[in-house]
C-alpha cells in the first residue's frame, strides 16, 4: 500500500481567510449557485478534501463570506444624529449589495450570528434606542429600513430593462396602451417618452420617505 504524502507547500499557503476571499471572488465572477467546495479547491489548485482542514463545510464558508462583507458596512454611531447615521448605514449596505450581487440572498435567507453581523445589528439598535425609540420601535425601524434596502437592490439588479433603454422601450409600448382604459399609466409612460421624467427609481427618495416619516 502506497501512502500519498501531503504536500507541505499546500498546507503552508492555505488558510480559512484565503478560502473565504477566493470564494467571494468566485461568487462575484460566476454566481453563488456555481460555488462549490470542489470548484473552490480547483481554483486553489488543491484537492477538495484539503479544504476541510480549514473549514467544516460549505455552510461555514457561506457564513464566512457574509462576515467578511458585513465587516465593511459602516456602523451607525451610538449617540450620533440618528437620521444621518441610518442613512449612512443604508447607503453603505446598498453599495456592498451592488458590489456582491449574491450577498442580499445570503443576508435574508440565513441566520447570521458572526461577530461582525451581531455588532452591526447591536449598533443599529443602539443608535435608535439612544435617540429615544423603544427597543420594539428600533427593531421595527431596522426591519423597515432593511426591507427597503434589500427589496430595492433586488429589483435594481434583476429589472429586465437597462436604465439607458427606458425611453426607447417606453416609446415602443406607448402605442400599445389603451388611453381610455389606462389613462394614468398612459400619461406616466408618455412622461418618460418625452423625457419629462426619466422613470428611474430613486433609492434616496424611499429612504428619506421612511426616515422623515419616523
Amino acid at each position: 500500500m502506497v501512502v500519498k504524502k501531503k504536500n507541505p507547500k499546500t498546507r503552508k499557503f492555505l488558510s480559512k481567510d484565503l478560502l473565504i476571499q477566493t470564494a467571494i471572488t468566485l461568487a462575484d465572477e460566476n454566481g453563488i449557485n456555481l460555488l462549490s467546495m470542489r470548484n473552490l479547491a480547483k481554483t486553489l489548485g488543491v484537492e477538495a478534501m484539503s479544504l476541510y482542514n480549514y473549514i467544516q463545510n460549505k455552510e461555514e464558508l457561506l457564513d464566512g463570506m457574509v462576515e467578511v462583507c458585513v465587516k465593511q458596512f459602516k456602523l451607525p454611531k451610538i449617540g450620533g444624529e440618528w437620521r444621518k447615521e441610518m442613512k449612512k448605514r443604508a447607503k453603505s449596505v446598498r453599495q456592498l449589495l451592488l458590489t456582491h450581487v449574491w450577498l442580499t440572498h445570503l443576508l435574508i435567507s440565513r441566520i447570521n450570528i458572526g461577530p461582525h453581523f451581531l455588532r452591526y445589528f447591536n449598533d443599529s439598535i443602539g443608535c435608535l434606542v439612544n435617540a429615544g425609540f423603544t427597543y420594539k420601535q428600533a427593531d421595527q425601524i431596522i426591519n423597515t429600513l432593511d426591507s427597503h434596502i434589500y427589496g430595492f437592490t433586488l429589483q435594481e439588479l434583476n429589472f429586465p430593462i437597462n436604465k439607458d433603454e427606458y425611453v426607447s422601450k417606453a416609446s415602443e409600448y406607448l402605442p400599445l396602451i389603451p388611453v381610455e382604459q389606462l389613462p394614468f399609466f398612459y400619461h406616466l409612460t408618455k412622461e418618460v417618452v418625452t423625457r419629462r421624467y426619466n422613470g428611474i427609481q430613486n433609492f434616496d427618495f424611499g429612504l428619506d420617505l421612511i426616515l422623515n416619516g419616523l
